[in-house]
């Protein structure tokens, strides 16, 4: 009898919660081992369903950088990065998008299907929704840097009680191969554009860290420029606190970093009072 008073006491705490984000749109960068280990993706696509059946708006973009090592290096083609950034000629782009647009999108979204929710995988090509131009093109090749996104094309389909799945993919133009866009500036620009509560980064590290490799729980954006200029952000991280500076300053209410390979990381960073990662406030 304990255990399920105490069952019903968690489900109450997180009533408040629930009431809060009830229809607000949640935006969730899905990588790191969460995206590659079988029961981390089954605790997730779980997470997913339950922010789904309690009328909270989730929208997922992955992205998928270790399978497509693994098909370049099956094809024997070589792939470099500058800056974080994979160089991207027309034969990477071709399987960026085969392991993006298809493999790891279509994945995901029968996961999410599977557990019971009702959800759609797209790319930025679908609708030109996505649209971007080259970041550098004599550096980088087809990376490119968003310059519009038609928020209606996703807003439509969470009318229709769609879960997007969203491949950081964009179009270039007409005969044009498309852009390989970084997953987690796709992600802050859609959460722009779509006027997200939130957005979650998850990852394989606790949060972000201080010099003592100890977890900051709540930060803001003075903190992190400070924590970047002192070295003590830095590598992979920077992209990421990257992006939810971006987030917030188009207006998203916070940020958040979390550690993917915690089971229910989503549920215990959104439905309780502390979370378990770190948090990043808007104004």
């Amino acid at each position: 009898m304990k255990k399920k008073i105490h069952q019903a006491q968690t489900l109450m705490d997180a009533l408040p919660y629930i009431k809060y984000f009830n229809k607000k749109t949640i935006v969730i960068k899905y990588g790191g081992s969460a995206q590659s280990d079988p029961d981390l993706k089954e605790k997730f696509a779980q997470d997913i369903v339950l922010l789904y059946l309690v009328g909270i708006k989730p929208v997922i973009i992955h992205g998928g950088g270790k399978k497509i090592n693994i098909l370049l290096d099956k094809l024997e083609i070589k792939s470099e990065f500058i800056d974080g950034l994979r160089v991207t000629n027309k034969e990477i782009m071709e399987v960026v998008e085969m392991i993006l647009g298809g493999n790891i999108n279509k994945e995901i979204t029968n996961l999410l299907n599977h557990h019971g929710a009702k959800a759609i995988g797209v790319t930025g090509k679908d609708a030109s929704f996505i649209e971007a131009r080259a970041l550098d093109e004599d550096k980088y090749g087809l990376v490119g840097e968003i310059t519009r996104i038609d928020h209606k094309v996703i807003e439509d389909l969470m009318e229709q009680n769609f879960i997007p799945v969203i491949a950081p993919i964009a179009s270039g133009g007409t005969n044009h191969p498309g852009f390989n866009i970084n997953a987690d500036l796709a992600a802050s620009k859609i959460a722009v554009a779509l006027k997200a509560e939130k957005i979650i980064f998850l990852t394989d590290t606790l949060g972000i860290l201080n010099a003592n490799n100890e977890l900051m729980s709540t930060l803001n954006k003075e903190e992190i420029i400070d924590l970047k200029e002192k070295k003590v952000i830095n590598g992979g991280m920077i992209p990421k606190t990257n992006a939810c500076i971006e987030a917030l300053e188009g207006n998203v209410g916070s940020a958040h970093i979390i550690d993917g390979r915690v089971e229910h990381s989503i549920l215990l960073e959104i439905f309780t009072k502390d979370g378990i990662g770190t948090k990043i406030k808007g104004k």
